[in-house]
């Protein structure tokens, strides 16, 4: 929780474990902390326990292709994030609910030699009236050109991993 603590107010958690079964009092530990640390928190793939605990809403990977998120009974704040890696999917979480698209991969990575480059990526997002957050490949040296996208923020998990979060730099 130190690390979580010493992040940018404006960053938000989602809880994303697929390896283990998931502890009921991590994530209400987490969710306490967020609250107290005025952050949103997510949960990934699980809407049952999501709505069960009353967290701030569900993260939907771009695997999962179901389209029964948008009729759920649940309270207004609760919001519906989803990631995508192409047009195709992106379509597809909006018909899901998604206000919030993670869009990937932007730039070069080590997993994939796809990736969406600056035009790719503004082509996808034109016309569209959700949000959309930068991913992939994001380091120190093309950080400066996430300003030439229409996003609202960007992820540098590797980045921050690497190089610790004191060194994370905060371009918008």
């Amino acid at each position: 929780m130190k690390d979580l603590s010493s992040l940018d107010k404006n960053i938000d958690i989602i809880y994303r474990n697929y390896r283990k079964k998931i502890d009921k009092n991590t994530l209400l530990s987490l969710k306490n902390f967020c609250r107290r640390d005025k952050r949103k928190f997510y949960l990934s793939n699980n809407t049952k326990l999501a709505i069960l605990l009353n967290l701030d809403g569900i993260y939907i990977p771009s695997f999962n292709k179901d389209l029964n998120f948008k009729n759920l009974n649940i309270n207004k704040k609760f919001q519906i994030i989803g990631s995508a890696h192409n047009k195709k999917e992106v379509l597809i979480k909006k018909q899901q609910g998604c206000k919030l698209i993670f869009l990937a991969p932007l730039f070069k990575t080590k997993k994939t030699k796809k990736n969406l480059n600056i035009i790719k990526f503004n082509l996808i997002t034109l016309n569209e009236n959700r949000k959309f957050i930068a991913l992939g490949g994001i380091n120190k040296s093309n950080v400066k050109k996430i300003y030439l996208t229409n996003v609202v923020g960007f992820a540098g998990i590797s980045w921050i991993k690497k190089n610790g979060l004191r060194n994370f730099l905060r371009p918008f």
